[in-house]
């Protein structure tokens, strides 16, 4: 939206559940006065340093965390307008990062920059399966047609393309251990430490012996803080059996840091909550005898 003559604009404004407006200038007015309105019409919350953002022309999102942000702000807002007497203004973007995002299956505010990739991700999907329906058919018998042993080729061709995929791995901090290899996964719903790995580290006791800790059940062992890129959170761990990765990380954490992944690039991994790209290491595990070892 663009505001002729006066400073004061209406900026809008999307959370992860709701979108509204308010005035403001942001030639005359402060970073600290913009925070105040924000908090006012979201039920009095505390707005503050890394809880808005702001979207930029239809590109990326940029943290507006202090008066040196509300500056460069300032500066693309002025040079992005056509004369003197117009001001470009951006949509903002506010979320408090200690609370979670809305659950799968709950209302989830389309227009908010977290859930634009989500969105379309899901659409594509939902398309390509519409395509490949009418086809189905037809490309079994073509399968089977094709090979003297039709569902074992079938199993083949699916084993292989799991094969060219791998699984998403990313590296931080769990508790005091750094550089460590996390399977990222949705598949397991919360954080989970390996046994051999908790025991080396010191997350359970050296001596613990079965049914002290496990084997009959997952066991919690508190809440312990993970960094992936440069922020930490807090979240509660689990002890498991999983030997192919020291710790996995589920659905809780990738709610939690509104991990956002490419469905064409495997290696894109986005902290939705920062607007930070991890890197990100696709892996393929294979057993003693070269079989492709499937982490569902």
């Amino acid at each position: 939206m663009t505001n002729k003559a006066h400073p004061t604009s209406v900026l809008d404004i999307h959370t992860p559940t709701a979108s509204f407006s308010i005035a403001h200038s942001l030639q005359e007015d402060s970073l600290q006065l913009l925070f105040d309105r924000l908090g006012a019409k979201a039920n009095g919350l505390q707005v503050g340093c890394g809880m808005v953002k702001y979207g930029w022309q239809d590109g990326p999102v940029f943290n507006l965390d202090d008066d040196a942000d509300y500056s460069i702000l300032l500066w693309k807002a002025s040079s992005a307008s056509t004369d003197s007497a117009t001001l470009h203004v951006p949509t903002l973007h506010l979320h408090d990062p200690t609370t979670s995002f809305p659950p799968p299956g709950a209302y989830r505010n389309p227009a908010f920059y977290a859930f634009k990739h989500l969105d379309l991700a899901e659409s594509t999907i939902a398309g390509k399966k519409s395509k490949k329906g009418s086809r189905k058919a037809k490309s079994i018998r073509s399968q089977m047609s094709g090979s003297s042993d039709g569902l074992i080729q079938h199993k083949r061709d699916f084993m292989n393309f799991h094969a060219e995929n791998g699984v998403r791995t990313v590296h931080g901090k769990i508790g005091p251990v750094d550089n460590v290899r996390m399977l990222l996964k949705k598949g397991y719903r919360h954080v989970y430490v390996s046994r051999t790995f908790a025991k080396r580290h010191g997350f359970i006791p050296r001596d613990a012996m079965p049914g002290l800790y496990g084997f009959n059940g997952l066991v919690h062992i508190g809440k312990w803080p993970i960094t992936l890129g440069r922020t930490t959170t807090q979240h509660d761990v689990y002890l498991s059996e999983e030997t192919h990765f020291d710790v996995v990380l589920g659905r809780a954490f990738m709610e939690r840091r509104a991990i956002i992944t490419d469905l064409v690039d495997l290696t894109k991994v986005v902290c939705g909550d920062t607007g930070e790209t991890v890197d990100c290491d696709v892996v393929v595990i294979r057993d003693g005898t070269g079989e492709i070892v499937t982490v569902t």
